[in-house]
């Protein structure tokens, strides 16, 4: 895997030849999430990894914008000189939406996972089920930031620490990705914008009015774990409107981490998808 510095937002590609196809995380995420899925594409493809702003090596920003993250990315794409397949998922699958609405030129396929093109609720969820989950992520962020980075003596420790605002072990996993130090002995930090990222958290649950009449009408997968609320059936019009060769794909035994919960069916998937689109 190499990393090519001269990028504005940090980025990895694996493969060498080969359609490009480009990955872009969620909230609290890295490029690196995407890694295992990336490794099973690079023997025919080019498969590029960013880490979106205030996340992992990227620069950090003084404000959230889904429309400023799409220019950042479509800044990534540009020079390839070649359209791409764009994966996206949640936070990342918004940010991928609003690319393919105003630079469809860039985009060969769009591949959009557990996440819909619509306003989510900062607290309280999506239905009536009352075994739905509530929204976790501001709890994340403040348990995240209740670490005490200057006494902490390992990551065991951090992921002891967050348990109880954490309880899935896979999540705080995820979440513990971003916690780093460059050596033994140096002090821990977050490769996130804790800060930023808790005061604009609303702005992540909104969907920003694409431009007048814009459509994208490329190829697209809409990938949904079946045990999400994430996407729901009242979502499909507004899907329709924006996307309409969109298919729509529920992963059975998966929740809203798709790609982490049931990661050979995710590939299997996506590579039939690819193939299809190439």
């Amino acid at each position: 895997m190499t990393e090519n510095p001269d990028e504005t937002l940090a980025a990895r590609t694996v493969g060498e030849a080969g359609p490009r196809v480009v990955f872009v995380h969620g909230l609290f995420g890295q490029g690196k999430n995407w890694t295992t899925i990336a490794k099973g594409l690079a023997g025919d493809h080019r498969v590029t990894l960013l880490d979106l702003p205030n996340h992992g090596h990227s620069p950090w920003t003084d404000r959230i914008d889904y429309v400023d993250m799409a220019e950042m990315v479509a800044a990534e794409l540009a020079p390839y000189g070649e359209p791409v397949t764009l994966v996206g998922h949640s936070m990342g699958g918004k940010v991928a939406m609003q690319l393919a609405l105003r630079r469809p030129e860039l985009l060969r396929a769009l591949v959009v996972v557990d996440v819909a093109p619509v306003e989510y609720p900062l607290q309280g969820g999506r239905t009536e089920d009352p075994d739905e989950e509530a929204s976790p992520f501001a709890a994340f962020i403040a348990a995240m930031r209740e670490v005490d980075l200057e006494s902490l003596g390992s990551r065991t420790e951090a992921d002891a620490a967050l348990r109880t605002a954490v309880p899935s072990r896979m999540v705080r996993s995820f979440l513990l990705q971003s916690l780093s130090r460059e050596e033994e002995g140096d002090g821990w930090h977050w490769r996130l914008n804790l800060e930023l990222l808790q005061r604009d958290l609303g702005e992540l649950r909104g969907f920003p009015e694409p431009p007048p009449g814009a459509t994208f009408d490329g190829p697209v997968l809409w990938l949904a774990g079946a045990n999400s609320h994430y996407v729901l059936p009242e979502d499909r019009p507004q899907m329709d409107a924006l996307f309409p060769a969109t298919r729509l794909v529920k992963v059975k035994n998966a929740g809203h981490w798709v790609h982490s919960e049931q990661p050979e069916v995710f590939l299997a998937t996506l590579r039939r998808f690819l193939d299809g689109v190439e």
